[in-house]
């Protein structure tokens, strides 16, 4: 092969190396602020969180609420009993940290900054320890298939994010 054949194929990889890397690379709002897919934050009239229980799965959902001062991150997820588990995406223990987020790897969410593994069933139940800080019943309501989470509980929360160096 001529030298100058080579060059000009070599060129002609980078170049579509560079073209997929382009086209496939995530677009704003296709990744949640911690490297998550997320789902579209839909918001009411008040500034609440709105989630459609319909769109939850075994897979965690992640919700970017960007309304306040501090960007926040929300984990909604169905349990095996059929029940939709939210939480904050920071850990109860690790949030100061700034890297006290989860990852969804399979069935678990670890922890960004000890590498605590936790399992779906587990997100709004377990509290105290290193876990996604739970949103339990009392800070929100769910009617008709729908799960409203107060803009201002949010508003509350949003010191344990004050640290998020992602």
């Amino acid at each position: 092969m001529k030298k100058s054949t080579l060059i000009i194929l070599v060129v002609a990889v980078f170049a579509a190396a560079a073209a997929a890397f382009v086209l496939l690379a995530p677009k704003d709002g296709d990744l949640a602020l911690s490297g998550n897919p997320t789902k579209e934050a839909v918001l009411n009239e008040n500034g609440d969180l709105v989630i459609s229980g319909s769109d939850i799965t075994e897979t965690a959902a992640f919700y970017t609420y960007n309304e306040l001062d501090k960007k926040m991150e929300i984990i909604a997820v169905k349990a095996s009993d059929g029940t939709i588990r939210t939480a904050f995406n920071t850990c109860q223990v690790c949030y100061s940290s700034g890297k006290g987020y989860y990852i969804q790897e399979g069935e678990f969410l670890v922890c960004q900054n000890c590498g605590n593994r936790f399992g779906m069933d587990e997100v709004e139940l377990t509290k105290g320890g290193c876990n996604p800080v739970p949103i339990t019943d009392e800070y929100k309501t769910e009617a008709d298939g729908v799960i409203t989470i107060p803009k201002d509980f949010l508003e509350e929360a949003q010191v344990i994010f004050e640290n998020w160096k992602i």
